[in-house]
């Protein structure tokens, strides 16, 4: 059986509706999902203000999402990941920030 191009799967699902629970505006809140032969790519998207609320002290919320990511995944006997996008007009880029450690 073929998936329709616009299902939502439950990974998917999830993230979002945790996402949408974690930020100021959930309204911007983005999740797309790609799958290859190393498994199911989640990327999410937020407003550039909620970053930080997605990532956590000490990325803290970051691995917890991962973990809890990977219990679904195996629920569905998949290996899910987690990427998140860094926004436009985000506070500082990691080229910058790589550029600044250059002596």
């Amino acid at each position: 059986m073929v998936a329709k191009e616009s299902a939502v799967y439950g990974d998917q699902e999830f993230l979002e509706y945790v996402a949408k629970a974690l930020v100021d505006n959930p309204d911007a809140v983005e999740v797309g999902r790609k799958v290859d032969e190393m498994g199911v790519l989640l990327s999410i998207k937020v407003h550039k203000d909620d970053v930080g609320k997605l990532i956590g002290r000490s990325g803290n919320t970051a691995k917890a999402l991962r973990t809890l990511l990977r219990v679904v995944g195996m629920k569905n006997h998949a290996r899910v990941n987690l990427k998140i996008e860094e926004p436009e007009g985000g506070r500082a880029s990691v080229g910058g920030m790589v550029d600044d450690l250059k002596i």
